[in-house]
């Protein structure tokens, strides 16, 4: 939702009146106060905290930039383009990458860093604990942001990206904070999805010489409360709540399925971090814990020993194993006021993260629609996402916010095919139905081709006359069928229950709908 911007002033004015402060207590002049149209870097420059690492796949993070986002290199002949912006400080030109990517594959090789510094991230190589990474798969998360479909990062288990020669980043007990937009529906409990300061030889090198922020389900210093994820720091050694690592604050149960959150990272690298994060379609930010830097594992964190080097989704020796979604992060020179870190996250909110495509009701790429079951008992059911898995359930106008989320589905080119289609969660960014085993489950898209021709459907005309039917790519006399309110592709006949020829033409019949979710 955007807000407007009179609502942001006197965020704007506050950043002003901290940096002010800052500026009297160091003896230098103030820095100015950042004006309506300032992107997160420029809050912060304006704060007197610049960004001295500004990655994101999905727009720009200062007003006047107008370079490139990331490059891509395609599978057919390894050639590769750089993706930049539709118009200076605004969104990613995705149309770029699709064309280029037309009838092929692209991998995510360089993602760019917008500050004077030019931390370019890359391909991570091995470390002390993974192998070597691989590019992230391009198309993996469309979403739309700014009222633009765009691309973000999904990481799967073997994916990383890394700069260890940088310039400017904290380094020996420096002062330094940083943030991410990320994704709660799409983590594991696995080491680790980082992003921040770590080690310049991929090596674990001893405790505090890592400061970055983590996401995700592992608990390392028990007791953990709910079921995360959680907003950590990787300090190396361990993943931190507090001082002790383990968490002090049992209202901290995690930021549940969001599927947008801003995680933010500050460390003075001397006596004090502090944890914060927030719903990054909605609100404000939450503080989990403000304290002393850790004292435990035998300490070494007071002060912190960092390096420099920066990570994304993996940990600092590169451990790999984490999944992941990152669609934008900066680090900065110092520790951001509070009212810098408010207005930074007011502008993420303003951009309307998962917004609208704009398109309803129809199978064209990027329409948002449900999927209703024509069979005369099931009328009023639509496929829906439960518990991973697809379902026919009841959807109607009184049903909860939630199952109709549930029952909402994005229309994309199919991957493995763009004449046909896949179908993305709506509120599970990057999840898409796919068949495993002849059942349907919503998973998150790791770039093999078998899960492409998985999550890939072809349309044709309703085989009962009515609707449409949806064939699956690789198993093409196969149909997605509803059998006993579960979802399978299916025969007409055959030896498994749901191959039934009983109704068959009718149960693989749907009728494309507008979307339950606004």
């Amino acid at each position: 939702m955007l807000r407007p911007l009179q609502r942001l002033r006197p965020l704007w004015a506050l950043v002003a009146a901290a940096a002010l402060a800052v500026g009297l207590s160091l003896g230098v002049g103030a820095p100015q106060a950042a004006a309506a149209s300032s992107l997160p870097c420029d809050v912060y420059a304006s704060a007197g905290t610049p960004c001295v690492a500004a990655h994101s796949l999905v727009r720009a993070l200062y007003s006047s930039y107008s370079g490139s986002l990331y490059q891509v290199q395609r599978a057919s002949d390894s050639a590769t383009t750089n993706i930049g912006l539709l118009a200076t400080g605004g969104y990613a030109n995705a149309a770029a990458q699709d064309s280029f990517c037309s009838g092929t594959t692209c991998i995510i090789t360089k993602i760019y860093d917008q500050s004077a510094r030019h931390n370019d991230l890359t391909i991570e190589g091995a470390g002390g604990a993974g192998a070597a990474d691989v590019g992230a798969p391009a198309d993996a998360l469309p979403v739309t942001v700014g009222g633009h479909q765009v691309y973000g990062l999904e990481i799967s288990a073997g994916m990383g990206y890394r700069n260890n020669a940088t310039s400017g980043v904290a380094t020996n007990g420096g002062a330094e904070g940083m943030y991410m937009v990320t994704s709660g529906t799409h983590v594991n409990g696995s080491c680790c999805f980082d992003y921040g300061n770590a080690e310049t030889n991929n090596k674990d090198t001893g405790n505090g010489h890592m400061d970055a922020i983590n996401f995700g389900t592992e608990c390392w210093f028990s007791p953990c409360y709910g079921s995360g994820p959680w907003v950590q720091a990787d300090l190396e050694n361990g993943l931190f709540q507090s001082d002790s690592g383990y968490s002090k604050n049992s209202s901290n149960t995690g930021t549940g399925a969001l599927p947008f959150v801003t995680a933010l990272l500050k460390n003075n690298g001397q006596d004090h971090f502090a944890l914060k994060y927030g719903n990054a379609q909605s609100g404000g930010l939450t503080t989990t814990y403000s304290g002393g830097e850790p004292t435990v594992n035998g300490g070494g964190y007071s002060p912190m020993h960092q390096e420099g080097a920066i990570v994304l989704g993996t940990g600092g020796d590169n451990s790999n194993g984490s999944i992941g979604s990152f669609f934008e992060g900066v680090m900065t020179s110092g520790i951001p006021t509070d009212a810098a870190d408010d207005a930074v996250q007011s502008n993420i909110v303003s951009v309307g993260y998962g917004g609208s495509t704009g398109s309803t009701g129809s199978l064209t790429a990027g329409s948002e629609i449900s999927l209703a079951a024509t069979t005369s008992c099931c009328t009023t059911d639509y496929i829906r996402h439960q518990a991973n898995a697809a379902v026919l359930s009841s959807v109607t106008s009184s049903s909860s916010s939630l199952d109709k989320n549930d029952a909402t589905w994005i229309v994309r080119k199919g991957l493995a095919s763009s004449s046909c289609v896949s179908f993305e969660s709506r509120n599970y960014p990057g999840d898409y139905l796919r068949h495993y085993n002849y059942r349907l489950y919503r998973q998150p898209m790791d770039g093999t081709a078998q899960f492409r021709a998985d999550a890939t459907f072809c349309p044709t005309t309703g085989k009962s006359g009515t609707g449409t039917s949806f064939a699956s790519y690789n198993y093409p006399t196969k149909y997605i069928r509803h059998y006993n309110y579960n979802v399978y592709i299916a025969s007409d006949g055959g030896s498994n229950a749901w191959d039934s020829a009983t109704s068959w033409t009718d149960d693989v019949s749907w009728t494309v709908t507008s979307p339950w979710a606004p």
